[in-house]
């Protein structure tokens, strides 16, 4: 994921905030150490430009997994 394409519509959309989403087909809920780290990049270049990461979630056919629940963001 290009990161600056990413802020480039959340700036051009005015967002205050942002939450992420994408689907893990495989079933598994659980955020790989690739997700961990995207997510982590992102939530600092929202720092910089003052536009928090609210969330990121993780969909499944048979529920959901959120950084925020879990206390990592």
């Amino acid at each position: 994921m290009e990161i600056k394409l990413l802020y480039a519509a959340v700036v051009k959309s005015c967002a205050s905030s942002l939450r992420l989403a994408h689907n893990h087909p495989s079933g598994n809920m659980l955020p790989s150490e690739q997700d961990k780290r995207l997510t982590l990049r992102i939530k600092k270049a929202g720092e910089i430009l003052d536009i928090p990461v609210l969330d990121h979630l993780i969909m499944t056919a048979e529920g959901y997994y959120s950084f925020a629940d879990e206390g990592e963001l």
